[in-house]
């Protein structure tokens, strides 16, 4: 639905990115899922490369702009694109060489990346 509020079309919000994300991986869906992720961070990272930061939505029928529409301007730094933003990261970025940035090639899907063994503080 197209209709100016910021929850419709063509707005992609972090969490919703990641629950689908997730959903997918839960099914077996594991090139849909790394599609979904390479997709967000890429858009993630186009915006901030340009804007120098993070916003709360994003237009998901273009690269590397923020989302619109709604009651109030396009927020930014905000948490929630930032955690799972650092969560997709870590989802693709092998263990051994960690990235703070979206790597030049896309993976081949998120099953294929070494899992992270949990941190002593979270076990």
């Amino acid at each position: 639905v197209k209709s100016g509020q910021q929850w419709d079309a063509p707005n992609g919000w972090a969490p919703l990115q990641w629950v689908a994300a997730e959903g997918l991986q839960n099914y077996g869906q594991d090139d849909v899922a790394m599609e979904v992720t390479w997709r967000f961070l890429t858009n993630v990272q186009h915006t901030y490369d340009r804007e120098k930061k993070l916003v709360e939505k994003y237009d998901v029928s273009s690269t590397g702009t923020g989302g619109g529409g709604g009651e109030y301007p396009l927020q930014d730094g905000f948490g929630w694109t930032n955690g799972v933003t650092l969560k997709m990261l870590d989802l693709i970025c092998p263990q051994e060489k960690p990235c703070d940035s979206v790597p030049s090639t896309r993976p081949a899907s998120l099953s294929a990346t070494p899992t992270k063994t949990p941190s002593a503080a979270t076990q």
